[in-house]
């Protein structure tokens, strides 16, 4: 099991390379409290950042999305706590950490609205699935530069409908952002992988 000062370490000092907004305080210390293994948090930070840097954009790109900030970011900082059942699928690909974390989450008393993100985080196609859910699983994968284009059609005709662009308009400006951010997933790799998957 994971110190609780390794954990609030990883998720709250200062960093240069990359430069990573930390983790809100409240999730740090339940992170800590459920002993999740460092390489986790050092995940959960990574694609937080980058689910600020979205939402950021957004805000300013597409104004009248009107995303919710709060639960995006929790949504990110949260959406693989799961895996702290499941270390197996820290490495390796499995979903039972997905309704595993929503439980964990649950447990320890995160509102629901919340704690849906660990279950909804790979299941963009799904009923009900909002804007804040296709943003927490985009910035999923594009933490690493993954892009995934069927996710980011969903989130392109979001952003078409609330603001009243063209589709192809969005796609293109959304492509560009995209690509920035892409630039430094080397870097968040990089970070990543130096923290042990084991406590």
């Amino acid at each position: 099991m994971t110190t609780a000062p390794t954990v609030l370490s990883i998720a709250l000092a200062e960093t240069s390379e990359p430069v990573l907004r930390p983790l809100p305080a409240e999730v740090a210390a339940l992170l800590a409290e459920v002993g999740a293994p460092p390489r986790l948090v050092a995940h959960l930070r990574a694609v937080h950042d980058v689910a600020d840097r979205l939402v950021d954009w957004i805000g300013a790109h597409c104004p009248a999305a009107a995303v919710d900030r709060e639960a995006v970011l929790f949504g990110a900082a949260t959406h693989d706590i799961g895996k702290t059942l499941h270390p197996g699928e820290l490495s390796g690909p499995g979903a039972r950490h997905e309704e595993a974390g929503r439980e964990l989450l649950l447990a320890h008393g995160v509102r629901p609205d919340l704690a849906r993100f660990a279950g909804t985080h790979a299941s963009w196609t799904a009923p009900d699935i909002g804007l804040a859910d296709l943003l927490v699983s985009l910035a999923d994968k594009v933490w690493k530069n993954k892009r995934v284009a069927d996710l980011e059609d969903l989130v392109v005709a979001e952003l078409s409908r609330a603001g009243g662009r063209q589709v192809w308009q969005e796609f293109l400006d959304l492509d560009e952002f995209l690509t920035g951010l892409g630039e430094d997933a080397d870097l968040r790799l990089a970070w990543q992988a130096a923290h042990s998957v084991h406590g």
